[in-house]
């Protein structure tokens, strides 16, 4: 786990490395070993200063989440963990001895709480080294004195982005904030800094070690730090509503530690930590954001027996949002993108979305203009076909119209070689057809984005019924190219996420068919978790879209002889856009105002024209039934094997459409409730609100044998 050698200048330099791993963790042998080398260090009266670095790429990753997640039941375990992690820490910063951490790689979480316990911090200036306590994100705090020692460090206040939000800084904003101390140009730079510091700092020990140390900016008691106390749990409140306990358990351990000594203040995050870890909503995001993330980023779903494929050059058919968003990622990637319209001018003008971007990250101090130039010199925007010549991908991304597909396919064709593989980045057409203006189907794939781009981490990545093995894993080795996150899926209307995405926006507006305020609704969705209200959701994706939609697929069931049910929600897109000319946010009106200079506001006439109940339903069945309809139609998808696994449909739901993150996803959510106590409260809104409630027979058979929707889960 690490490993130590006494320098001639008498200085010990502790090396972290893990053995057969990329990382080093916190686990009991990494204790164990640490324990005694301090030991040993500290008994040898010749060593007089200490170096802690590592012989990996990252400094130190953190816990060994995986040994604490196990201890999730177990509260009295949980606290003796954290308190003997503290000890082994605080006996590196009471050794008597000065120590500097040497960072030369990310240090986040537990790496940055064993850094500061070192005395000095020197870090790499190395961009892409980040140092923070990311905790919050996975629904706990920092439990080996993060808390308490980061608000001694830097104040309450400047503590509070790191803590709450979770926030990961660079170097340059490491050292500017007070997280590190210095900065080295490489390795043996930081080395000769950390010698020359011990050299010059024989007795040093940690600020709060200090007689008569102060913490920056004030304790709890200080009228500014009290005053800003005051407001921040509402302000919590107005932003989480209450669904995440973390920030809130970082706000009390941050506060209440400037009230106590040093030791106090550590107990009262321990006892914090443990709460959080024993509850329900760190299981749900752990589980998501640990274990299921890193599955699939770690390729479960990419079919095995085919080496890695690199993608050298992609062509962008359409250079609209999607495809200028597209064109961009993958430039970023290092790959060469031609980025075709059908005149040079809209391709130029897809390019410019890429300038846009880029010159932000100048402004930023992100990027040099050197660097910008060399990524934007990676797209060739063009209107010719014989561009696309050498593309070893093709990605189709004009509008959601067949036969238009069907053009692009058959001219990309003809220029690109036989083993590339085309992909259609349609929302709901399905693939199988699509791929029937292909000469070669079997490498014909959909690989949905979501917009925008730059900013969205999922794709989803959808099989038709001739694809073959190999052009799956192509793609998916493309998504982890380009950083993103991919899951994988069977080809079907809407495929995955845009047909449970669909349940949420329309129960919405079902809701509002019913005679539920529009206010009332939107405000159940908040609550529930959703990041953006049913109503104002459809706004942004555009009600014209959505019904334009909704009529092809009426259309294709009627052509295909079946019947098309035209519910009540369906009158609604209908009459908001035919009747009242509302076709959403794009056009400044749907079922909000957009007014140029103001907030947006429910469009007033909406209660006129969709008349109100006097008797409002109960505020828990309206958050229900917009939950329990995406979770059901969820499972339906498991059922008729369109989604594959449980971490690509949790994934998927948070990541492609905002399902509430603190439950873990829409099949986690399930296993929280109870699969018992979801079945039933799922037949009571079923007799109550229609039979789209009705639980799958796939739910019930697993809630009559007592089955869960884990890891290994798979739908017969």
């Amino acid at each position: 786990m690490l490993y130590y050698d006494i320098l001639p200048s008498q200085i010990a330099v502790i090396t972290l490395d893990n053995p057969g791993k990329s990382a080093n963790i916190i686990n009991a042998r990494f204790a164990d070993a640490f324990y005694k080398t301090l030991v040993e260090l500290k008994n040898n009266q010749s060593v007089k200063g200490i170096i802690v670095t590592s012989a990996k790429s990252t400094f130190m990753a953190g816990g060994d989440l995986e040994y604490l997640y196990g201890l999730r039941h177990q509260p009295e375990a949980i606290f003796r963990e954290s308190e003997q992690l503290k000890a082994l820490f605080r006996m590196l910063e009471t050794i008597g001895k000065p120590v500097v951490a040497a960072i030369n790689g990310p240090a986040l979480g537990g790496g940055y709480e064993l850094a500061l316990a070192c005395h000095y911090r020197i870090a790499l200036e190395d961009e892409r080294l980040r140092i923070g306590l990311p905790e919050v994100t996975l629904g706990l705090l920092p439990g080996a004195g993060g808390v308490v020692k980061l608000v001694r460090l830097i104040g309450l206040q400047a503590a509070t982005p790191y803590l709450m939000e979770g926030k990961k800084a660079g170097p340059h904003e490491a050292l500017k904030n007070g997280l590190i101390h210095a900065l080295a140009a490489n390795t043996e730079d930081m080395m000769q800094q950390a010698a020359a510091w011990i050299e010059a700092n024989p007795h040093a020990r940690q600020p709060w070690d200090t007689e008569g140390y102060r913490i920056p900016g004030g304790d709890a008691k200080n009228p500014k730090i009290a005053q800003m106390l005051a407001v921040a749990p509402a302000v919590l409140t107005k932003k989480t509503y209450n669904n995440y306990p973390a920030p809130q358990a970082i706000l009390n351990t941050a506060a209440e530690s400037t009230l106590v000594d040093f030791d106090t203040a550590c107990r009262i995050e321990s006892r914090y930590f443990t709460q959080l870890l024993s509850g329900q909503v760190a299981e749900n995001m752990i589980q998501a954001f640990w274990f299921q993330l890193n599955a699939i980023n770690q390729g479960a779903s990419r079919p095995p027996g085919f080496a890695h494929h690199k993608t050298r050059k992609v062509g962008v058919l359409g250079a609209g949002m999607m495809g200028a968003g597209i064109a961009y990622v993958s430039a970023m990637a290092g790959i060469e993108v031609v980025l075709k319209d059908v005149t040079v001018e809209q391709a130029q003008k897809g390019k410019e979305y890429s300038v846009k971007l880029l010159d932000k990250q100048v402004q930023q101090g992100r990027l040099n203009t050197e660097q910008r130039n060399h990524i934007l010199n990676r797209i060739t925007p063009t209107a010719k076909a014989e561009d696309l010549h050498g593309c070893d991908l093709i990605i189709e991304a004009v509008f959601e119209d067949r036969q238009l597909k069907a053009i692009v396919t058959q001219e990309a064709e003809a220029q690109i070689p036989p083993d590339a593989v085309f992909a259609s980045n349609t929302s709901t057409l399905p693939i199988t057809g699509l791929a029937t203006q292909s000469v070669r189907p079997q490498q014909f794939i959909g690989l949905h984005f979501f917009s925008p781009v730059d900013k969205m981490q999922l794709v989803e990545i959808i099989k038709g019924k001739q694809t073959n093995a190999q052009t799956l894993a192509r793609a998916f080795d493309y998504v982890l190219q380009i950083k993103k996150t991919p899951i994988v899926v069977n080809d079907s209307r809407g495929f995955y996420t845009s047909r449970v995405f669909a349940t949420y926006v329309m129960e919405g507006v079902t809701l509002l068919a019913e005679g539920q305020h529009p206010r009332r609704i939107e405000s159940a969705g908040l609550q529930a978790g959703m990041p953006v209200p049913p109503l104002a959701l459809l706004d942004e994706v555009s009600l014209s879209l959505v019904f334009d939609i909704r009529e092809q697929t009426r259309k294709d069931m009627e052509a295909a002889g079946q019947e098309y049910e035209k519910t009540p929600a369906y009158h609604v897109l209908e009459k908001m856009v035919k009747e009242f000319d509302r076709p959403g946010k794009k056009a400044g009106k749907g079922f909000y105002d957009y007014p140029p200079d103001g907030k947006k506001y429910l469009w007033p006439e909406l209660t006129n024209h969709f008349q109100l109940q006097p008797q409002q339903l109960p505020m828990q069945d309206l958050t229900d039934r917009l939950m329990f309809i995406q979770c059901l139609e969820t499972v339906r998808c498991m059922e008729e094997n369109v989604v594959m696994s449980v971490p690509d449909a949790n994934i998927g739901s948070i990541f492609g459409w905002g399902f509430a993150p603190f439950q873990g996803g829409t099949l986690q959510f399930i296993n929280a409730f109870g699969l018992h106590k979801f079945v039933y409260r799922a037949q009571t809104l079923a007799k109550q609100y229609g039979s789209r409630f009705n639980p799958p027979q796939l739910l019930l058979q697993m809630a009559e044998s007592k089955q869960q929707f884990d890891m290994d889960f798979k739908a017969s």
